[in-house]
C-alpha cells in the first residue's frame, strides 16, 4: 500500500474533471522508456517462537527498519514513527500487521529486477539475523488469528481498520493476514493501455493459480489454494473485482476516472495527518462539499492518494498494476514480472494473448475469477476446458515476448529463464499450495509450523 512522505498543502487545486483524466495520459511513455516495477511482501516472525513482532518491542519492526539504514536506506517519518525507507532500490514500507514490502525501483529488465530482489533479501536477512527475525514467503499467515497480530502506527491503517468491517467480512484479513507480489508496467497510449488492461484482467486468474500459495488458515487447511485471492471476494465490493466496464466499447482513461470517482474515499492527508473520510464521495470533494473538509477542494495529490485505495485485479494509476498473485519464495518473485512483461511488452505477444481471451464473455471471466482460488488450474474455461489447458500456451506466448525483447545479462542469457518456475508448475500440474498440502498431509504429519523451515527466505 502507498506510503505518504510529504503533505503539500500548496499543491494546485483540481479545477476541472479533465485534470483527472489527464493524469492517466501523463503516464504514457515511448516503448524505449517502458520500465518494470516489482513489489513483494513477506511476513516477519520471531525465529524463537514464530510470533509476529510488534513495532515498538526490542528487536521489532522499528528496529528492523532502522537496521536497514546501514545499507543506505533513508527513514520516512509519520509523526514520531519511522514507517518506511527510501533508497536506490525503491522504497520499503509496512503493511498493516508489519508485513514487510519492497516497492522496487523502475528498471529496464528482469535481470536488474532479480538483482534488486537479491540485494533486498540479503539485507533483511542480515539485519533480521541479528534481531532474531525470519521472513516467510506465503500468501497468508498460516497459523495466526487476527488477535495475535500487531498493528503498525500508520494513520491510514487506523481509518481502514475501522471501516473494513462495515463493508465486507474479510477486509481485516486482507489487511492483517495476506502478502502479495505484483508488477507495475507502462503503456504507450490510451489504446495500448486498454489492450494491456483487458489482457491483464482476463488472465489474472491464471497468475492467481500459478502463484497460489495460501492453503492454511490458523494452523489447518482452509479448503482453498489461494485463500488470499478468496479474501478479496468479500473485502469491499465497491473497490474490488474484475471491472466489467473495461471490456466494453469505449473504455479508456475517462471511463476509469469515472469508476475511481465512484470508489468511496478512505482519507484525506493534511499537514502530516490522515483525516477520516471513509465512505464519503470524491465527487463531493470536487464540489467543495466534503463534510470533513467543508469548502475545501482536492489537489492532484489527493487524487493520486484516492487512486491507491481502489483494489481491482488490475489497477490503473499512471501505470498498470497486476495484482493477482500470492506472496512466495525468492525464485517465484522474479517469475511474476517475467510472465507479465513477456505477455504485455512485446506487440506480437500482446496480440496473441488477446486473441486467446477475447472471445470470453464477462460471465466466463467472472466464473473463472470466482473458482480459481479454490480450484487453481482446474478452474473452468469456456467450452468445457480448464485453466490448465491454456497455461502452457500462455507461457509460450510470454516466452516469445521475452525472447523478442532480447534483454541479455553479462553471460549472454535473455530473460526467458525467469519463466522456468512457472514451466515446472505447468509441467507437473501442481501449484505451490498443492505442494504444501501434500507435505502437510505427508512428511509434516499435520504440523503446519514446518512451513517456517521450508518457506523462509
Amino acid at each position: 500500500m502507498t506510503t505518504k512522505t510529504v503533505s503539500d498543502k500548496n499543491a494546485a487545486v483540481i479545477e476541472h474533471r479533465d485534470q483527472l483524466i489527464a493524469s492517466f495520459a501523463k503516464g504514457e511513455k515511448p516503448r524505449d522508456r517502458w520500465r518494470i516495477g516489482t513489489e513483494h511482501e513477506k511476513f516477519v516472525y520471531r525465529t524463537a517462537d514464530h510470533r509476529a513482532p510488534s513495532y515498538d518491542e526490542p528487536g521489532g519492526i522499528r528496529d528492523l527498519l532502522m537496521g536497514l539504514t546501514e545499507f543506505g536506506w533513508r527513514p520516512v517519518m509519520e509523526g514520531e514513527h519511522v514507517i518506511a525507507l527510501t533508497g536506490a532500490d525503491g522504497s520499503i514500507s509496512l503493511e498493516p500487521a508489519g508485513q514487510f514490502e519492497l516497492s522496487g525501483a523502475p528498471l529496464d529488465n528482469l535481470h536488474q529486477t532479480c538483482a534488486e530482489t537479491g540485494r533486498h533479501l540479503e539485507q533483511v536477512a542480515t539485519i533480521g539475523g541479528r534481531l532474531g527475525l525470519g521472513f516467510l514467503g506465503l500468501g497468508l499467515w498460516p497459523d495466526k488469528a487476527r488477535a495475535e497480530l500487531p498493528i503498525m502506527p500508520k494513520g491510514r491503517y487506523a481509518i481502514m481498520l475501522r471501516h473494513m468491517p462495515r463493508v465486507g467480512s474479510m477486509g481485516l484479513d486482507m489487511m492483517l493476514r495476506t502478502c502479495t507480489v505484483q508488477v507495475n508496467l507502462d503503456y504507450q497510449s490510451e489504446a495500448d493501455m486498454v489492450k494491456k488492461f483487458r489482457v491483464g484482467l482476463a488472465l489474472q486468474p491464471l497468475a492467481t493459480a500459478l502463484f497460489a500459495n495460501s492453503p492454511f488458515l490458523e494452523g489447518r487447511p482452509n479448503g482453498f489454494l489461494s485463500y488470499r485471492s478468496h479474501i478479496w471476494s468479500d473485502t469491499d465490493p465497491a473497490r474490488t473485482g474484475m471491472l466489467p466496464f473495461v471490456f466494453e466499447d469505449g473504455f479508456g482513461y475517462e471511463r476509469y476516472a469515472d469508476y475511481a470517482l465512484d470508489v468511496p474515499m478512505y482519507f484525506v492527508y493534511r499537514d502530516g495527518k490522515y483525516i477520516d473520510a471513509a465512505g464519503l464521495s470524491f465527487r463531493d470533494f470536487l464540489d467543495g462539499k466534503l463534510s470533513v473538509l467543508p469548502g475545501e477542494r482536492p489537489t492532484m495529490e489527493d487524487w493520486s492518494d484516492h487512486l491507491s485505495t481502489a483494489f481491482p485485479e488490475v489497477r490503473l494509476k499512471s501505470f498498470l498494476e497486476m495484482r493477482g498473485a500470492d506472496g512466495g519464495p525468492w525464485g517465484r518473485i522474479c517469475a511474476l514480472p517475467a510472465l507479465w512483461v513477456g505477455l504485455l511488452y512485446d506487440q506480437g505477444a500482446l496480440d496473441a494473448a488477446w486473441d486467446l481471451v477475447k472471445g470470453w464473455s464477462m460471465a466466463d471471466r467472472e466464473t473463472l475469477r470466482a473458482e480459481v482460488p479454490r480450484l487453481g488450474l482446474d478452474a473452468p474455461l469456456p467450452g468445457g476446458r480448464r485453466l490448465r489447458d491454456i497455461a502452457g500456451d500462455v507461457l509460450d506466448i510470454a516466452h516469445a515476448g521475452l525472447a523478442a525483447r532480447a534483454r541479455l545479462d553479462g553471460a549472454g542469457s535473455d530473460e526467458t529463464g525467469f519463466l522456468d518456475p512457472l514451466r515446472e508448475i505447468v509441467r507437473t500440474g501442481t501449484v505451490p499450495a498443492q505442494a504444501l498440502l501434500d507435505r502437510y498431509h505427508g512428511a509434516w504429519g499435520g504440523d503446519v509450523s514446518r512451513v517456517y523451515e521450508e518457506m523462509r527466505f
